[in-house]
C-alpha cells in the first residue's frame, strides 16, 4: 500500500505551516520553497484544506494561510481525508459486500487488506499535527535506525 503524493504533501505542508506561522500568515510560496512542492499543486491542496476547515486564508499584503484550529486538535487523518485521499489497502470499495473480482466476489485476502486500512486509519487518527511538529511520533522506525547505526559501528570496530 502506498499513500499518494496528495496525502503526503498535504501533511508536509500542514506541518510546515504549523512550524512557521507563529500566529502570522504563511505564504504558499514559502511552503513550496521549503518543502520543494509545486506552488500550483499546493494551491489545489490548500483549497481543499480550506474547504475542510483546517486552514484559513488571509488576503492582502503579508497574507497567506493560518491553521484554522489548534495543532492539538488536528489529526493527521483529518488532513489526508480533507484532500480526498482514501485510506484503504484493498481494491474494493470499503464496507461493500461486493468485491473487486469481475464477478463481484471478494478476493481471499480482502479482509486482511481491509483491516490493514482500518489500522492505518486508527493510527493516523491517533497522531496530531502537534505530535508531528514536536517530534513525538515515536516508534520502531527510529529504534531500527539507531540499532542499524550501532551494528554498523560495531562491525567497523570488529573489522579493524
Amino acid at each position: 500500500m502506498r499513500l499518494s503524493t496528495k496525502g503526503r504533501y498535504a501533511v508536509m505542508a500542514m506541518v510546515d505551516l504549523a512550524r512557521h506561522s507563529n500566529g502570522n500568515p504563511v505564504s504558499l510560496a514559502e511552503i513550496a520553497d521549503r518543502q520543494e512542492i509545486s506552488l500550483s499543486y499546493l494551491e489545489q491542496l490548500f483549497a481543499k484544506l480550506r474547504r475542510g476547515g483546517l486552514v484559513k486564508s488571509v488576503r492582502g499584503p503579508g497574507g497567506g494561510y493560518l491553521l484554522a484550529r489548534a495543532m492539538e486538535g488536528t489529526r493527521i487523518s483529518d488532513i489526508i481525508l480533507a484532500v480526498d485521499e482514501p485510506i484503504k489497502a484493498t481494491r474494493c470499495t470499503p464496507g461493500s459486500s461486493s468485491g473487486c473480482h469481475t464477478d463481484k466476489s471478494r478476493c481471499l485476502t480482502h479482509d486482511l487488506w481491509e483491516e490493514l486500512g482500518n489500522q492505518i486509519h486508527l493510527y493516523l487518527s491517533s497522531v496530531t499535527l502537534d505530535d508531528v511538529v514536536n517530534r513525538r511520533v515515536l516508534g520502531t522506525a527510529r529504534m531500527i535506525a539507531a540499532n542499524q547505526a550501532r551494528q554498523r559501528a560495531e562491525g567497523q570496530l570488529a573489522a579493524e
